[in-house]
This record gives C-alpha cells, sequence and structure tokens, in this order.
C-alpha cells in the first residue's frame, strides 16, 4: 500500500482546501473571488468524497464527485450569469454595493 494515498494525509489536504475556501469567502468581497472560492470549497468536498470511497473500495466517492462536478457547472453557469447582468447596473462587483440594490 506504498502507492495508495492515506485518509488522514488526504482529508488534511482536503480541510486545507475547504478552510482556504472559507476564508476566500468570508474575508474578499469581490463577488467573482467568492464565486472562486465557493468552487475551491466544492472540490475540496469532491477530494474527500473520492479518497474515503477510494480507502473503502466502493465507487460511491465517484459517483458524488460527478454529482458535485454537475452541481458546480450549474453553479458557475448561474453565478456568471448573475455576475454580467449585475456588472450593468454597479460598476465594481463589491458585495456591499451590491446588497444595497433594490429588488
Amino acid at each position: 500500500m506504498s502507492g495508495a494515498v492515506l485518509l488522514g494525509h488526504g482529508l488534511l489536504v482536503a480541510s486545507a482546501l475547504f478552510a482556504i475556501g472559507l476564508v476566500g469567502v468570508l474575508v474578499r468581497r469581490n463577488l467573482l473571488f467568492q464565486l472562486l472560492s465557493i468552487e475551491i470549497m466544492l472540490n475540496a468536498a469532491a477530494m474527500a468524497f473520492v479518497i474515503a470511497g477510494a480507502r473503502w473500495g466502493v465507487a460511491d466517492g465517484q459517483v458524488m464527485f460527478v454529482f458535485i462536478l454537475v452541481m458546480a457547472a450549474a453553479e458557475v453557469a448561474v453565478g456568471l450569469a448573475l455576475l454580467l447582468r449585475i456588472s450593468r447596473r454597479v460598476p465594481d462587483l463589491d458585495g456591499d454595493a451590491v446588497s444595497g440594490m433594490g429588488g
């Protein structure tokens, strides 16, 4: 089992990626960077599923990975469409400026 990734090491990397994404969402005010941080968090969760599935020798991790990829693609499509629409009304993509918009 020298070529296999250990469960603890893989989950440590996944949790570090998730923490980086969480800090990006909480600290950055630019909506585009927040979307990128959410993508990092989704990839960290997908990585944890794949590593856990590989540890127990089941394909459930890869199935969840595909589901997360589909969800991330839909999130990117909707998020970028909203950002393009918002950028026409607000010159910058600051979260505070966008939250002041009335609907």
